[in-house]
């Protein structure tokens, strides 16, 4: 049965359908100009379950874990659950990790990077210019021999602990409801206010998290795959997709009245030119480095790959690490601690792509 997510068509029908839902769920109640961070969710779910104490930026996203159920189900569905664990798992952690710190100096993902520019904010530019110029960077690490290591089978069990995961996740979340005034609800912590306290509704935004992890698995959608496969093989393929996406939001955010253009003022948002590029260079560095940006790294873990899983681990931490250390930024720009963590990160970014090269 042809897979027709996977055709040219497809792939813009799925970055149609993400760029509008992104706004849909900002429309709802998500924050402005980030009805879907994969960085900036992950994130507030670190601060929900108490890896950090950033009061503005604490919930359980649904989304997050509908993203990776919903993957785990079309793997399912299309019999492409393949439990698999490569190689080098301590260096994808620190992967993980040091593209969390670059995001949040950035303040977005990839696909918030799209959706800001999407919505006006011009600071976007800076962001996917860094993250193109990072995952550039990455492209001569490949085309030198850089690999991690090949992946192989493993036990069915192993490729279920993060889907698991994901449903402990969401029994949490319907179990410690957030509750009117109280900063803390049984084992959960939630914003009262900032955009931690801004969200769709908790069943809807659990739906459309499902449909994009189901969409997302079946395309093979990948914000960094389509960039490095446009710099590597002049292949657009995903890369019509990702500029659907962008469409698709932007017409969207006309008609719901959310498009704000301009530098100054704008929600999640600073700006310092420097860092916006900065964090998105390192970003992109690590997002190639590691074989995917870190949605598709969740769409990954869904299907059973573990280095996937890995991947997301250190980003949970690097966030936790990032809002307990002053790492990320704000409104009023980055920190000196941030900027430090910066050059740290592309040192070891830089690295790992030197050092982890296969014989050509």
């Amino acid at each position: 049965m042809k897979n027709v997510f996977a055709t040219r068509r497809g792939i813009v029908g799925v970055g149609l359908a993400i760029g509008i839902l992104a706004s849909l769920l900002q429309f709802l109640g998500n924050p402005a100009n980030m009805g879907i961070c994969v960085a900036c969710f992950v994130r507030d779910m670190a601060g929900a379950l108490g890896l950090h104490r950033a009061s503005v930026v604490q919930y359980l996203r649904p989304e997050i874990i509908g993203f990776v159920s919903g993957s785990f189900i079309a793997a399912h569905a299309f019999k492409e659950f393949r439990p698999r664990l490569g190689s080098a798992p301590i260096v994808r952690f620190i992967l993980g990790f040091f593209a969390m710190i670059g995001a949040l100096i950035f303040l977005g993902c990839p696909w918030r990077a799209v959706l800001r520019l999407s919505g006006g904010d011009l600071n976007a530019i800076l962001g996917i210019l860094g993250l193109a110029t990072g995952i550039f960077i990455g492209t001569r690490f490949l085309k030198a021999g850089y690999s991690l290591g090949s992946s192989h089978k493993t036990y069915i069990s192993a490729g279920w602990i993060m889907p698991i995961i994901m449903l402990v996740l969401l029994a949490l979340l319907i179990f410690n409801p957030f509750v009117a005034g109280e900063n803390v609800s049984g084992m959960l912590f939630y914003s009262l206010e900032g955009p931690g306290s801004m969200s769709a509704p908790i069943y809807i935004s659990l739906v459309v998290g499902l449909i994009i992890g189901f969409l997302a698995q079946r395309s093979r959608f990948c914000t960094m795959g389509a960039i490095r496969d446009l710099i590597l093989f002049k292949q657009n393929h995903l890369f019509v997709g990702l500029l659907s996406l962008g469409i698709a939001a932007f017409i969207a955010n006309l008609a719901l009245g959310q498009f704000n253009p301009g530098f100054a003022e704008q929600p999640v948002a600073h700006t310092m030119h420097v860092w916006n590029f900065g964090g998105m260079v390192l970003a992109g560095l690590a997002f190639t480095l590691a074989g995917g940006c870190p949605g598709r790294q969740l769409f990954l873990s869904g299907e059973g790959d573990g280095d996937a899983a890995i991947f997301v681990i250190g980003m949970l931490v690097g966030a936790a690490f990032a809002h307990n250390f002053g790492l990320a930024s704000s409104g009023a720009g980055a920190t000196t601690s941030g900027i430090i963590a910066l050059f740290i990160g592309l040192s070891a970014c830089l690295a790992i792509g030197y050092t982890m090269k296969e014989k050509m």
